[in-house]
């Protein structure tokens, strides 16, 4: 009919619902609540969107846990290399929680800068931390991990003991790694 502007094709809308939900996750990110702050972490990573990085990197330094280690692994989702060096710092950070997904994140992403922080979480106290980091590391896949993963074989606990195996068979080494 004259007068009715045209039909907005569909990947247009889709478009426009997926920008409007950047927005308003990017405002929660921010609220006071702290129920809104880790639902927008965590929704953030899903979305994709590179322009989350700088708030979800501002996250990190939350004093909710939950609000930390969303955004840690909501950075792991995005994938950029923008992010290593706050993640690296959040290996540090007081929370297990928000350590292994700093690590999982920093698997994810690939970089090599991370794995001497990685190889140094090894030694953390929690086991959950530590068979992330070496999930970590099997994914970077640099030999500099070999050595530290070797050692892991002899980890108390069995699931440590297996996320050793498992990157050390991703890495590749040329000796003989006993069985777990």
């Amino acid at each position: 009919m004259a007068g009715e502007d045209p039909p907005v094709p569909e990947d247009e809308l889709e478009g426009l619902s997926r920008e409007k939900k950047l927005h308003r996750y990017l405002s929660m990110l921010e609220s006071g609540d702290l129920n809104d702050r880790w639902r927008a972490a965590d929704a953030l990573g899903e979305l994709g969107d590179s322009r989350a990085v700088q708030p979800l990197i501002r996250a990190l330094d939350d004093e909710y846990v939950d609000v930390r280690w969303k955004a840690a692994k909501a950075l792991g989702i995005l994938d950029g290399r923008e992010p290593v060096f706050p993640l690296i710092r959040s290996l540090e950070d007081d929370s297990p929680w928000v350590r292994a997904g700093a690590a999982w994140a920093l698997g994810n992403i690939g970089d090599p800068r991370a794995v001497e922080p990685l190889i140094r979480l090894l030694e953390d106290q929690k086991p959950r931390v530590r068979r992330m980091a070496a999930w970590a590391l099997g994914r970077i896949g640099n030999p500099r991990a070999r050595e530290p993963l070797v050692r892991l074989l002899g980890d108390a606990n069995r699931d440590v003991r297996l996320a050793g195996r498992q990157a050390l068979d991703e890495i590749g080494t040329d000796r003989e790694i006993p069985s777990v």
